[in-house]
């Protein structure tokens, strides 16, 4: 009974010191975010298909890299953090949000040396994307490879 009670009590604490959310909100801001981004990505290979002559696919690549770029000097002027706080998910995109998960490990942990600071910790967030990455498409790439064997594929 007493353990009821406390956790009941535990419960109603939590619901009073829990932070109000506005989903429909919360998902405007994380669409408008997102929709950014990919603005700007779309701005960046027109410019580069129709300004500088490069091949669609070439420009995509160096979409890529110039938004990798932008996200890790955001983050190192503590500005991705604030597009992330009123974006939320939007601002999370993979190849934006990856590159803001690794700059940002490397700048908390410098202060530990280069070895054990910024060698040990900086994937520390983003590891586990790439372990599971790198797993999930073996994976797959090994069931497409045994359905091309079996002639289902």
């Amino acid at each position: 009974m007493a353990s009821e009670q406390k956790k009941e009590e535990y419960q109603e604490y939590v619901r009073q010191n829990s932070p109000k959310t506005n989903l429909p909100l919360q998902m405007g801001k994380a669409f408008i975010m997102g929709g950014i981004f990919c603005c700007v990505g779309q701005l960046i290979v027109n410019m580069a298909a129709d300004q500088f002559g490069i091949e669609k696919e070439t420009a995509a690549a160096w979409c890529s890299v110039i938004l990798i770029l932008l996200s890790a000097v955001l983050t190192g002027f503590n500005l991705y953090g604030k597009l992330v706080k009123w974006g939320g998910a939007g601002a999370l995109v993979p190849i934006t949000g990856f590159a803001n998960s690794v700059v940002a490990s490397a700048i908390e942990y410098k202060t530990e040396g280069q070895v054990y600071g910024i060698g040990c910790k900086i994937f520390t967030i983003a590891g586990p994307v790439i372990l599971y990455g790198i797993v999930t498409s073996w994976g797959l790439g090994l069931i497409y490879w045994l359905g091309k064997v079996m002639g289902v594929l």
